[in-house]
């Protein structure tokens, strides 16, 4: 099974190449990281003075969903060297700006092949491994158990969609799932369906969610958050939208929602902040706002205020690490990915800040952070049909805005304490090992 696992694995590279080659050529992804990715890491990463901890977080979603786990770690374990892994660019991009403070080291996560694999964990040679979400790599987790290391999948999740998937090959995830020291699941029913895959229940744990732990009101935030204030007037926008990680097919319905929206004379001064949820997309959404006919700035190209940055209509957010930053000045949010079927995006970051929030009806990424949410009457699911009319509803209602983003930061603080959780099991774990 493994040697067909190995071979499916070279066969879909195969395919995917001519897709990677473009990526490389149109937009630089890639190049630079292929030598990693087939484990050739730096020998300067080695390290046998203390002991390393290998965390792997596949993009901006997990990583800033590790982020209060690295500062748990680095805090209370302060002899341990922290490695992040990411698979994304942009994942590997926000982990770099935090490498030599909660981070001792960056690197891209190998292909699954045992050479790659076998060089990657030669130069890290970690104690333990933690791999967010449920990133679940044959090879590599069997090269971690033939070396005794830790490994531990945190938040995981199994939707039902992925549950019928794996099922197919129940027996070979069986063996895969056993070979893993603990798996810490977001949910009881995402512990059942683990279990349902053969996985030893012994050696699964709930903690809940690690994403409702994220802190997001730091001192380096509120700086950078002033400098984007300044640069496009934010807190003077009295009806400012905030649509982050749109996809594609998004930003045009938002747009000719955005425009029915300003001819309603009590929102006519609304101004609508865009974030495209992948950096390869932003020329093609200027191109779109180039088209609107709306007055509009990119963030990438503003270094100081301007009465046209202040006043633009449209402000494309075409920068990485950002968007977060943008929430605490929104009158109201809308979280893309999710008019469109590609399963929706985080809520949390814009529930921090007490916001009302929006999405559209194609959530399975986070369902049960929206079901959370509906629950306690702090989230709204809207379609393109009837987006206009609840955008227009929270501007001009702000009381019940208000009292909606009240309702979304209660259920934040009410499913805090993952992190907690997790960093007991890790420190069982390490304790048990050595």
């Amino acid at each position: 099974m493994y040697l067909l696992y190995s071979f499916a694995l070279a066969v879909l590279f195969v395919l995917l190449f001519p897709y990677f080659l473009y990526q490389a050529l149109r937009h630089g992804k890639y190049i630079s990281s292929f030598k990693e990715r087939l484990g050739f890491l730096p020998v300067s990463l080695k390290d046998n003075t203390r002991p390393t901890i290998w965390v792997h977080t596949v993009s901006v979603g997990e990583f800033l969903a590790a982020r209060p786990l690295l500062e748990k770690l680095k805090k209370e374990m302060h002899d341990v060297r922290l490695v992040v892994s990411t698979t994304t660019l942009t994942g590997q991009k926000l982990a770099r700006a935090e490498e030599g403070d909660k981070i001792d080291a960056v690197i891209y996560f190998p292909f699954d092949w045992k050479f790659s694999v076998r060089r990657a964990l030669q130069i890290i040679q970690p104690s333990a491994v933690i791999i967010l979400e449920t990133e679940i790599w044959a090879n590599f987790l069997r090269e971690c158990q033939r070396r005794s290391i830790v490994t531990m999948i945190v938040n995981g999740r199994i939707s039902p969609r992925s549950f019928n998937r794996y099922r197919r090959i129940q027996k070979f995830m069986s063996g895969v799932l056993n070979q893993v020291t603990m798996l810490i699941m977001q949910s009881a029913a995402d512990a059942e369906r683990i279990l349902a895959l053969g996985a030893s229940a012994e050696r699964v744990r709930v903690c809940g969610n690690i994403k409702y732990d994220m802190e997001g009101k730091s001192q380096k935030s509120k700086v950078k958050s002033q400098e984007l204030d300044e640069h496009f007037a934010l807190s003077a926008t009295k009806n400012l939208i905030v649509a982050g990680s749109t996809a594609a097919g998004e930003e045009k319905l938002l747009l000719a929602a955005f425009k029915e929206l300003r001819g309603r004379q009590p929102v006519a001064d609304a101004r609508l902040l865009l974030a495209p949820r992948h950096p390869e997309r932003f020329n093609e959404v200027a191109e779109i706002l180039q088209a609107s006919g709306f007055r509009y700035v990119r963030r990438s190209q503003v270094q100081a205020p301007s009465e046209e940055t202040q006043q633009a209509d449209v402000i494309l957010l075409d920068t990485i690490g950002e968007l977060a930053l943008t929430y605490r000045f929104a009158a109201v949010v809308f979280v893309g990915g999710s008019l469109v079927a590609k399963g929706g995006h985080n809520i949390l970051e814009a529930a921090l800040y007490g916001k009302p929030i929006l999405t559209g009806l194609h959530t399975d990424n986070f369902r049960q952070i929206i079901s959370d949410f509906t629950q306690a009457n702090a989230l709204v699911q809207v379609s393109a049909d009837n987006l206009v009319a609840e955008f227009g509803r929270l501007l001009e209602d702000r009381q019940a805005a208000r009292a909606m983003g009240e309702r979304g930061l209660q259920v934040l603080e009410q499913n805090r304490g993952a992190v907690d959780c997790i960093f007991a099991e890790i420190q069982k774990e390490l304790r048990i090992k050595n």
